[in-house]
């Protein structure tokens, strides 16, 4: 019993120590969220400094797996089935492993995330994909290792990796158009729910990926009919997509409008791009 009590009392000191001292961590950990198009994508990692070494070629070797950042190994999860530099990769999480060269990156994605930097024994079956990516120089060095999520547009982006002056991005395609487009067919199922707002996404979305431009009209028209004549951002769409049809005639009608309307409500960034449209289609 007393031994149990000693035991007890020794556990509890630990945990008293642990709350009470506090010093940062050499790698702190990081998460980044990203929505891409309509895919939700995840990064966690762990950010080590440079702290005055030289990292590339030497801290980390060339041509040798690294686990891509410090303490446990960096990961990415996909919200959806993606497409990675032409290689396609399932909707779900995976480590991210790399090896890095002079002039070229290898990364790969690795089915187990459960690793303390790079695995014991490698397993080649959990390789979901490996792609190769160029090696940009950064004109400044970059003290604390980064990835980010950059490069965005509707379809996809670019896993971004900087560290010292090194940047690779790893392109990855998300499939925004085959989501968005079964979004508004099924909502056009039931146009009695339907608000102007939704039309205008619809008729947004399929102007700005130029997708069945006869669609997009009569989206943005029954949306511009149900307001008031003050939704300055509907008006302008609907002069780009008149504009994109051939008809500069309802578009220059459609522009000035959207310029009135921006005027009376004081966006001056509307106000511009009006003007800037109507000044090329009057002159064309």
């Amino acid at each position: 019993m007393k031994k149990f009590a000693l035991l007890l009392f020794v556990a509890m000191l630990s945990v008293s120590l642990e709350a009470q001292i506090q010093t940062p961590p050499p790698s702190p950990a990081s998460k980044l969220e990203q929505t891409v198009g309509l895919t939700n994508v995840v990064v966690e990692y762990s950010r080590p400094s440079m702290r005055g070494r030289t990292i590339f070629g030497d801290l980390v070797p060339y041509d040798a797996l690294w686990r891509t950042g410090a303490n446990k190994n960096s990961t990415i999860t996909f919200g959806d089935d993606v497409v990675v530099e032409g290689k396609e990769l399932k909707a779900g999480s995976y480590a991210i492993y790399t090896k890095p060269g002079e002039a070229v990156w290898e990364v790969i994605f690795y089915s187990d995330t459960e690793n303390w930097g790079t695995p014991q024994e490698w397993d080649a079956s959990k390789v979901a994909a490996t792609v190769k990516v160029e090696v940009y120089p950064m004109p400044v060095p970059i003290e604390t290792f980064t990835m980010t999520i950059d490069d965005l547009h509707n379809n996809g982006g670019a896993l971004g990796i900087l560290w010292e002056k090194v940047y690779v991005g790893v392109k990855f395609v998300v499939p925004t158009v085959a989501k968005a487009t079964a979004s508004i067919e099924a909502a056009m199922a039931t146009p009695g729910n339907l608000t102007a707002n939704d039309y205008f996404a619809a008729a947004s979305y399929y102007h700005s990926e130029g997708m069945n431009m006869g669609k997009a009209k009569e989206w943005i028209d029954k949306a511009v009919s149900m307001g008031d004549g003050s939704t300055y951002w509907m008006t302008r769409v609907q002069s780009l997509i008149y504009a994109k049809l051939g008809d500069k005639k309802g578009a220059i009608e459609a522009a000035k409008k959207s310029l009135v309307a921006a005027q009376s409500a004081g966006n001056q960034d509307y106000v511009k791009m009006n003007k800037d449209s109507l000044k090329e289609w009057e002159t064309e």
